[in-house]
């Protein structure tokens, strides 16, 4: 009897993970790692904002959840409001208003690259949040009021992963990310810092987190963790929902008499097989 020998089945491919984290993708968004790769130029449009794009690498990003770059400038006395708004009057876009201050003497170069780094990495982490709808992009699309020195798609999401891990480690309940704030009743909480007073303090059952990191200046990310913390301390806690009122139910068929309430114009054909039903059952 002759032995038939079959080769080995082919062995199953490995994920590289030294080079999954080298590339910085853990599922961000696939889209994102695929234009860095092809060098695009362009803008991302998601559902919570925009990255824009010059030869693969992020130059800015917005989102409705992030104050932008002049809240952060304005806010804490940075720099004067009046002086921003002059600027960007004169010059028509944010980046070059940043120059017109920076040659004005109202801000060191620093002072300005730093903000905008700051403003791009927050509004990048609320952009690539998990979203119910696909990203768009439009290739050669004007890339924005970029900051001087282009960040990595590959930094852009291990950042956003560590944050995202960050505030899962703290409490892992999102629920004060989005909702208007209230705060428990606790009976003896620990003491706040000197940062959670200033959140503490701008409570109202009605703001949100990205409102109260508006109205004090702050990247909305930072005030998520101070949030989170309070959260985990039994500080805060969202705002319980206004109970909504029960659909209207009518009452089974107790006796066919509540057809009659039917407006007149009701000509629904089993209706009006009912009701014969029921004339027919009186006259007998």
């Amino acid at each position: 009897m002759t032995a038939v020998r079959t080769p080995p089945p082919p062995r199953l491919p490995v994920r590289n993970k030294a080079a999954a984290r080298e590339r910085g993708w853990g599922g961000v968004s696939p889209m994102l790692t695929r234009l860095a790769a092809e060098r695009a130029t362009g803008v991302l449009v998601r559902e919570r904002g925009t990255l824009h794009l010059a030869e693969g690498r992020v130059v800015h990003a917005e989102s409705p959840s992030s104050p932008g770059i002049e809240v952060l400038l304005t806010a804490r006395g940075t720099l004067d409001a009046e002086a921003w708004r002059e600027a960007l009057a004169e010059t028509g876009d944010r980046h070059r208003a940043g120059h017109r201050l920076v040659d004005g003497g109202h801000l060191t170069p620093g002072a300005l690259e730093l903000c905008r780094l700051t403003a791009l990495y927050d509004a990048a982490y609320f952009v690539l949040a998990p979203s119910s709808t696909p990203g768009r992009f439009r290739y050669g699309a004007e890339a924005g009021p970029g900051c001087e020195c282009p960040v990595p798609v590959a930094a852009v999401e291990r950042e956003t992963l560590r944050r995202r891990d960050l505030l899962h480690g703290i409490w892992p309940d999102p629920a004060t990310d989005h909702a208007p704030l209230t705060r428990a009743d606790r009976a003896a909480p620990p003491p706040p810092t000197a940062r959670q007073r200033a959140v503490l303090a701008r409570l109202d059952d009605v703001r949100t987190a990205v409102e109260i990191a508006r109205d004090l200046g702050r990247p909305a990310f930072h005030t998520l963790v101070d949030l989170r913390r309070l959260a985990a301390a039994g500080v805060i806690a969202p705002r319980p929902q206004a109970p909504t009122e029960p659909p209207e139910t009518h009452e089974g068929l107790a006796g066919l008499d509540t057809l009659d309430a039917l407006p007149p114009e009701f000509t629904d054909p089993h209706i009006t097989l009912l009701k014969r039903l029921r004339d027919a059952l009186e006259a007998l």
